[in-house]
């Protein structure tokens, strides 16, 4: 017997299937949105107070340079009348003024007004201004208490050693995840027009507001924002660990950057000396070569009088190495052209993520990033406070969801890349299926339950 047929000639029997294959399909997609949801916002509660410190704090650190050269022009009223002092006299006296100190370096001055810098290692380190015509000390700083230091390892440790280094490592992991499900929870689908998509709604209401502002500002800054958090993580410790690892396969040359105070410390260290002679001729050179400033002079090798010019300039590429001899004749060099693509690559992000890669246009884009982060949060917040029920988180209830191939790919290819997220997700969801879904209160409270 034949089926009985619509009204388009299609059996029923096809028909209903194909009805219910549709709603099926439309149940998993809005099963699959929630779940992403969820992610989003669990990610969101752990990440909104580390993204609100690291924006603030890399905010502030990206004007490091003129911070300093303010901060430092009290020390920059230098006379020039008359002849400089040889440059052992003057390291002398940032030595005698640091009781116990080792040399480690000597700044060029950029000009003739301007005092010289001298780091010296005493129980901690120290930047000693010296007149360099009367080698009088005009000034000293114990580095690990000045603004910028301070900020950095807020930014960086949270002033609390290697457990924030992980924290603030483990937060930019999940800012990523953050950052990902939120451009697919924003992916336009039934959007008419650009209204709420790439600008906000003004007058649909406070909360429409909020989510406009949540998310548009999220689509426009994501980029940048993906770039700062990969950007980053050379000086993670354990994403940098692992990269340092797989760096000392093919490189013998130091990495430019460190990934905790304590290695930046060590390296430090590993140059200071109680014994040094910088002669006039290895002064003369170190100027004659015009490196991108500010330039650091270092002791390479004590018995044979080796020294070490180094540019210290913001933006990486241009920096590079010199070694003198003791007559001033140069007996290598170095520059960012000569480092394997790896270190190439790393050095172009790093100059980036600090904002001096590309002059002020980077420097802005880096301070709106920053803002747009901070307004991304905060909004989120209000939004969780609007949307939040009594007595429970308020996380989007859950839907059993089948994910597909593209998910899973993403979410392992994650996982590999960002080895701390990989092992806070097990840990997460060993949690759930083993503890939390086991505690109704607890269950009820977090929305677990379907």
């Amino acid at each position: 017997m034949d089926s009985p047929a619509g009204n388009d000639g299609l059996p029923l029997a096809s028909f209903a299937m194909n009805s219910n294959h549709t709603i099926n399909i439309q149940t998993n997609n809005k099963a699959l949105y929630r779940t992403i949801w969820r992610w989003h916002f669990y990610a969101g509660i752990f990440c909104i107070p580390f993204v609100i410190i690291l924006a603030l704090t890399g905010a502030i650190y990206l004007f490091k340079p003129y911070y300093e050269s303010w901060q430092e022009s009290q020390f920059h009223q230098i006379n020039s009348t008359a002849e400089r002092l040889p440059a052992n006299q003057q390291i002398q006296a940032a030595l005698d003024a640091i009781p116990g100190g080792k040399f480690l370096s000597y700044r060029l001055p950029q000009n003739s007004t301007e005092s010289v810098l001298i780091k010296v290692q005493a129980e901690s380190n120290w930047q000693v201004f010296v007149n360099p015509y009367t080698a009088e000390v005009v000034g000293k700083q114990e580095t690990s208490w000045q603004l910028m230091n301070i900020v950095k390892t807020i930014h960086g440790e949270l002033l609390i050693g290697n457990v924030g280094s992980i924290l603030v490592e483990l937060a930019a992991c999940w800012a990523i995840v953050l950052l990902m499900t939120g451009l697919y929870l924003w992916w336009p689908r039934n959007a008419k027009g650009v209204e709420g998509v790439l600008y906000p709604r003004l007058r649909d209401g406070s909360r429409t507001f909020w989510r406009d502002i949540h998310a548009v500002t999220g689509i426009w800054i994501s980029a940048l924002a993906l770039f700062l958090l990969v950007t980053g993580l050379p000086w993670a410790t354990v994403w940098g660990a692992a990269l340092k690892e797989v760096r000392a396969i093919d490189f013998s040359a130091q990495q430019d950057w460190t990934q905790s105070r304590a290695e930046e410390h060590q390296h430090w260290r590993a140059q200071a000396s109680e014994v040094f002679d910088l002669t006039p001729a290895i002064l003369t050179a170190a100027e004659t070569i015009q490196l991108a400033p500010p330039v650091e002079l270092s002791i390479s090798n004590a018995h044979h009088n080796s020294w070490k010019a180094s540019s210290q300039s913001q933006n990486r590429p241009a920096r590079a190495d010199v070694w003198l001899a003791s007559d001033g004749s140069i007996e290598k060099q170095s520059g960012f052209a000569e480092k394997k693509l790896l270190d190439r690559a790393i050095g172009i992000g790093v100059a980036a993520h600090e904002g001096y890669l590309f002059g002020w246009f980077n420097l802005l884009l880096g301070v709106l990033t920053c803002a747009g982060l901070i307004l991304m949060s905060v909004s989120g917040f209000i939004l969780w406070r609007k949307r939040k029920p009594d007595s429970v988180l308020g996380a989007p209830p859950a839907m059993p969801a089948r994910v597909g191939v593209a998910v899973v790919a993403i979410t392992l290819g994650l996982a590999v890349f960002l080895p701390l997220l990989a092992i806070s997700l097990v840990v997460l969801l060993a949690l759930e299926f083993l503890v939390l879904r086991r505690i109704n209160s607890v269950n009820q409270w977090l929305g677990l339950s379907k």
